[in-house]
């Protein structure tokens, strides 16, 4: 048995010389124009700190805090801090409230709905029950 066909080692081969060859130009541009956009993804609005793209609510409010002068709003430094609740950093207590008004909505359609079926059920059933004439 062979070890393979001629097609199958010119593949093999020409996949070992991408590797070595390694990035053209244009995805070298491409991945660092990513990057930089990255790095810059929340900029303080006062001071111009940048920070990473993956900096969740809690560091940034604690650049504001640790800072800037106290009393300074953080909606002023990042606009994504505008709903942001310090004593809830997870926002757990929000996604309660939330949830709860949407079941307390909810219940009240529900309500809504059965009083109208019941109104047409009564509706139905007072016309249906008249006397037919002829039969004793």
């Amino acid at each position: 048995m062979g070890k393979g066909s001629n097609v199958q080692k010119a593949q093999a081969a020409r996949e070992r010389n991408q590797k070595k060859m390694g990035k053209t130009d244009e995805e070298r541009r491409e991945a660092s124009a990513k990057a930089r956009k990255d790095a810059a993804a929340f900029m303080c609005n006062l001071c111009r700190q940048t920070f990473m793209v993956n900096a969740r609510p809690p560091v940034l409010y604690l650049h504001v805090t640790s800072k800037h002068e106290p009393g300074t709003n953080p909606a002023h430094c990042f606009p994504v801090l505008a709903d942001y609740d310090p004593d809830d950093p997870k926002g757990e207590k929000k996604a309660a409230r939330e949830k709860e008004a949407a079941a307390k909505k909810k219940k009240a359609s529900k309500k809504k709905a059965s009083d109208d079926l019941g109104d047409l059920l009564s509706a139905g059933l007072n016309m249906g029950k008249s006397k037919k004439k002829g039969f004793k």
